[in-house]
């Protein structure tokens, strides 16, 4: 049954905050007609509309499978607790919104997931669809039930509840796995839902976690992990897109309907990052760095502003500033756009990348906002073990050349509870951001200065030199951070200038459970959902209590606890849940760097200096590809309302 649900929706929707999410018909959304593909998608992204509809990855899922003949996709959101209630209450399925079908009418059912935090959510939205919980129980009906995104680097947590996943790059991985589907569906699904999930083990490109067991020592830790299939691979790999100009998405961004939380158009100007920052899970799995051209660029701001109409553009990467032609690139935009009066802006600068001129052209067309540095460390100390090769002097001066230049407020990122850290670290963050506030009064002759320093737990991520990293516990964080607050709200000449804003320690440790956790971690999940966890993500939706609940309830049976999980250190011997699925990093060259952590060691970014064979670019046959291209972005000459063929 694939008929719409909306005649029963649209009755509970005058009931419920914010109506407008459930509607769909956005700007750019797309629906195609049912009857006329083969292979149906639903895409979600497991957090509510205004987090999930800007999110890029689904996007360009969404757009790369609806221009494919035969096939279409169509999104669904997290639904808020007061529509669930109702939903359950009028026998209303999880729908999507694009044209309000019910989730179990598609072919897959694909989640992404950027943060462990969704994962109750998940269970929410396969319940109110009527998917079974449990990926065994499932019939050839059901959709397959997929994770993606940066989570799924270590799907174990989810492993009972997911059908598969695909770790690393979506795009030609939705494709390929489409083909897989459309064929077997074609043969009149042959071997039913067990033999299209060996078809797609079989690629050795997506991971089927009910086609391996796991084997438990005495001790806890993990014996081995063994396919229980034939033809199963021992180890699944990671998805690189290679050419970035060749994968323009998304061409055409949707806008929402209500406000989100970001509202621009976004263009991911490369991918992949090899500074090199130990703690940076997302650094690490996305390598190497793949940048988009110059032209590529323009060309993709071109055609998502007329698209859109949004009045600013976002400069998407892990760290924007590091392109090779950033200052062609925000120079020729800023040229281009000066009448229009398109912002732009880039979500992520590092200190030593930026300059003066540089953030001159972000604000020439737009307004001029505060400036936003990530030394992550207190210490230069904590910044040699983290890799984060930012000094002092470099974060002063580049304030002070800010401040100079008429820029009012600064804000900085910093960790606690990195690997080695002590209360003198924690207690340095608040040194810097006095010593920022004396050097912006000294230059700009103001004191209407700011500093706002803004403070989360470090959670060690897999794939990541961190991953053998103990975690702090959550008293001890929460000790760290209230030494750090009283010394920066004690100090009576700067104290007042310098904003405070911090996470306690009790979400990193849930993150830190499920971030680093096994097949065991589920049942605690499972439990939580069913004591009515949602939106963990969400300061006022997440309990504490009842994940820590939870876990004294069903980890003991295993012989391990919330503590097991998190801030205990682990060994080069010990097998880590996720070691049969390969983000191309060589595990040996991961345990070195943990060891040149311990010993404040710096290492260099391999994009101007010889390889450090950290394994990617052999393992997975890539290469890293930067400019400069030697092209200018020039401004668009219209001539009689049609563009010039370039």
């Amino acid at each position: 049954m694939s008929e719409s649900v909306f005649p029963q929706l649209e009755a509970l929707l005058p009931h419920v905050q914010k109506p407008i999410q459930y509607v769909g018909g956005e700007l750019n959304s797309t629906v195609k007609p049912w009857e006329s593909c083969d292979v149906r998608w639903a895409l979600m992204y497991p957090d509510a509309y205004e987090v999930g509809l800007p999110n890029q990855g689904v996007m360009i899922l969404y757009e790369v499978l609806n221009e494919r003949e035969g096939v279409l996709a169509e999104r669904t959101y997290s639904v808020w607790p007061d529509l669930e209630a109702l939903m359950r209450e009028h026998q209303v399925p999880q729908f999507t919104v694009d044209s309000h079908r019910p989730v179990s009418a598609f072919d897959v059912f694909g989640l992404s997931f950027s943060t462990e935090l969704g994962y109750t959510n998940m269970l929410t939205a396969l319940d109110l669809a009527g998917i079974p919980l449990e990926a065994k129980n499932r019939t050839v009906d059901h959709p397959i039930v997929l994770a993606g995104g940066h989570a799924a680097f270590n799907p174990e947590p989810i492993a009972e509840f997911i059908d598969a996943a695909i770790i690393g790059d979506g795009e030609q991985a939705v494709l390929d796995m489409t083909e897989i589907i459309r064929t077997w569906k074609a043969e009149g699904r042959p071997g039913g839902r067990e033999e299209v999930l060996l078809r797609l083990a079989k690629t050795g490109s997506v991971y089927i976690p009910g086609f391996y067991d796991v084997e438990y020592l005495e001790d806890g830790r993990i014996g081995r992990v063994v396919p229980n299939r034939s033809g199963v691979p021992w180890r699944v790999s990671k998805h690189t897109v290679m050419d970035l100009d060749e994968w323009p998405y998304p061409k055409q961004p949707l806008v929402p309907l209500a406000e989100t939380v970001h509202e621009r158009m976004s263009v991911e100007i490369f991918r992949g990052c090899t500074r090199g920052c130990r703690f940076c899970q997302a650094g690490m799995i996305t390598r190497p760095v793949r940048e988009r051209s110059i032209t590529g660029i323009g060309e993709m701001v071109e055609k998502g502003l007329k698209a859109t109409g949004f009045e600013e553009v976002g400069l998407l990467s892990l760290s924007s500033a590091d392109h090779t032609e950033i200052a062609d690139i925000a120079k020729g935009l800023a040229d281009r756009y000066s009448d229009d009066k398109v912002g732009l802006s880039l979500p992520s600068t590092r200190v030593d990348a930026f300059n003066v001129d540089l953030a001159n052209e972000l604000t020439r067309n737009g307004r001029r906002s505060g400036l936003t540095f990530a030394p992550e460390g207190g210490s230069e100390r904590m910044r040699k073990v983290i890799n984060k090769m930012v000094s002092e002097e470099d974060l002063i001066r580049t304030v002070a050349t800010a401040y100079g230049n008429g820029w009012r407020q600064v804000k900085l990122y910093f960790m606690c509870g990195l690997p080695t850290e002590t209360d003198e670290d924690v207690l340095q963050i608040g040194d810097m951001a006095v010593n920022v506030i004396a050097k912006g009064r000294e230059v700009s002759g103001q004191n209407d200065i700011r500093c706002t320093v803004s403070i989360g737990g470090f959670v060690p991520k897999p794939h990541t030199p961190f991953q053998w990293a103990p975690q702090l516990s959550a008293e001890e964080t929460d000790a760290r951070l209230g030494k750090l607050r009283d010394k920066i709200r004690g100090d009576k000449k700067y104290g007042r200038s310098i904003g405070f804003r911090y996470h306690d320690g009790k979400p990193g440790i849930v993150e830190g459970l499920l971030s680093r956790g096994d097949r065991r971690v589920g049942d605690v999940i499972r439990a939580v959902y069913e004591d009515g966890g949602r939106f963990d993500g969400w300061r006022e939706h997440f309990s504490y209590d009842r994940w820590m609940q939870a876990a004294e309830k069903t980890l003991p049976a295993y012989g391990v606890d919330v503590a097991w999980y998190t801030t205990r250190e682990r060994t080069y011997e010990e097998v880590l849940p996720w070691d049969h699925l390969d983000s191309g990093l060589d595990k040996d060259w991961l345990w070195e760097d943990w060891q040149d952590a311990l010993d404040e060691t710096e290492v260099e970014d391999c994009r101007w200096t010889p390889c450090f064979d950290c394994g990617v670019c052999p393992q997975m046959d890539t290469h890293i590809q930067i400019g400069p291209t030697g092209k200018k972005l020039l401004p668009l000459s219209v001539v009689g309302g049609a563009s010039p063929k370039a």
